[in-house]
């Protein structure tokens, strides 16, 4: 049994690699082994989630309030997605450039995906100017082209942790314009970037894409600071009774996960297990939970969650199993096509509470999804692809 400053260091360290995960191109021939085979998107009308397809309705944007300004920025280049290997996904992050001119506050974001049938999800950086440099040269490596990046950006977080990821605003299936409350806004200091990470299902296609973000922003000095807490568990889900083949073994699941995406995934996988159970033996079922200590006081305005396609529910509670239990998350049925992040009445949260996520996921989506019909059966850990696995909750919190 680890002691609980042990347990804190490798949640630090965790944090940089779920946010920062070593970037590089995955083995090709690991990910066709998995992937590479799989029929491609059928055309069905049916979702890639778990409920039928719906059109989306449009809706006005919200007018700007006292102090904001809007300001639009787009993708540099318009780009095909192409995996860096024979598989389906293509994780690639592009610079973008605000052009603050003083700090400012994001107050709201709307992120338009240039093609919503092939992306996955969609994620803004922010980049402080003292390591605007670097992302400007990793970016001038490709030509202005942008970089795959599993896992995170690839650039040097520093002080990124779990509890203070360096996110601005991301969308999912299901995203819409997201104004934040009146008195907090995401602080942007003069002369940062912003890197957007855009990951790309090639099973939906691979056309000519250009995504973009509109940003309010306010120079206001009475908005308090919004930052995101991450609260990843395991995912430890055997192949079905019945069902068998060598990925089936979770060693060579690990290990393909590993060679498809890059080095820090085995540690991922390995890590939520000492963070969320002090072993690195697994205990593996449908449902797979972590609890975490708080250890800074915040109060929590919002809260998300993140899965794939096998996700059945998810669920995240505060003070489990305590007389003071209260539940701040509860998707009894998840739909892979609504990921919107849900306000929730002001919560504080203090040192020595503690926060629960539960993702219950099901091996049988896997004969009713269009998109996993065909793959191999596998044991499933956490990934980046989107045949893969995760289980994520978010808090959008603001601090004393």
């Amino acid at each position: 049994m680890r002691t609980r400053r042990g347990l804190t260091a490798v949640v630090a360290a965790l944090g940089l690699a779920v946010l920062a995960a070593g970037c590089g191109t995955p083995n090709p021939t690991a990910q066709a082994h998995l992937e590479g085979h799989a029929p491609g998107h059928t055309g069905q009308a049916t979702s890639t989630g778990h409920a039928p397809t719906k059109a989306a309705v449009p809706v006005a944007p919200a007018a700007l309030r006292a102090a904001e300004t809007l300001r639009s920025v787009v993708s540099p280049v318009s780009y095909t997605p192409k995996a860096p290997t024979t598989g389906t996904d293509d994780y690639r992050c592009f610079v973008l450039d605000p052009k603050l001119a003083r700090d400012e506050f994001v107050t709201g974001f709307d992120i338009a995906p240039g093609q919503p049938q092939e992306v996955h999800h969609v994620i803004l950086f922010r980049v402080p100017p003292s390591a605007a440099a670097a992302a400007r040269a990793r970016d001038a490596e490709s030509g202005g082209t942008g970089w795959t990046c599993f896992g995170g950006t690839g650039l040097s977080s520093r002080g990124a942790s779990l509890d203070d990821a360096p996110w601005v605003g991301a969308w999912a299936p299901g995203g819409r314009e997201n104004v934040l409350p009146a008195d907090v806004g995401i602080p942007m200091e003069r002369g940062s970037l912003l890197v957007m990470q855009v990951h790309y299902n090639l099973r939906h296609g691979v056309t000519p894409d250009r995504s973009s973000v509109k940003l309010r922003l306010s120079d206001s000095t009475r908005l308090k600071p919004l930052e995101t807490m991450l609260y990843p568990a395991p995912v430890e889900l055997p192949c079905r009774a019945g069902k068998s083949g060598p990925l089936c073994d979770r060693s060579a699941a690990v290990a393909d996960v590993a060679e498809r995406f890059g080095a820090m995934s085995a540690p991922i996988v390995n890590g939520l297990l000492l963070v969320c159970n002090s072993t690195i033996i697994p205990t593996p079922g449908p449902t797979q939970s972590c609890t975490r200590r708080v250890e800074q006081a915040a109060t929590i305005r919002a809260v998300a969650g993140h899965m794939h396609l096998l996700g059945s529910s998810l669920r995240i509670d505060l003070n489990p199993d305590t007389p003071r239990a209260r539940t701040l998350l509860d998707i009894k049925t998840w739909d892979f096509d609504n990921q919107a992040s849900v306000p929730i009445p002001a919560t504080t949260i203090k040192p020595g509470d503690s926060i629960r996520v539960s993702c219950t996921h099901d091996q049988a989506w896997r004969d009713k999804l269009p998109d996993l019909q065909g793959l191999p059966e596998r044991y499933v850990v956490w990934g980046e692809g989107t045949t893969d696995e995760m289980c994520l909750g978010l808090l959008s919190v603001t601090r004393p």
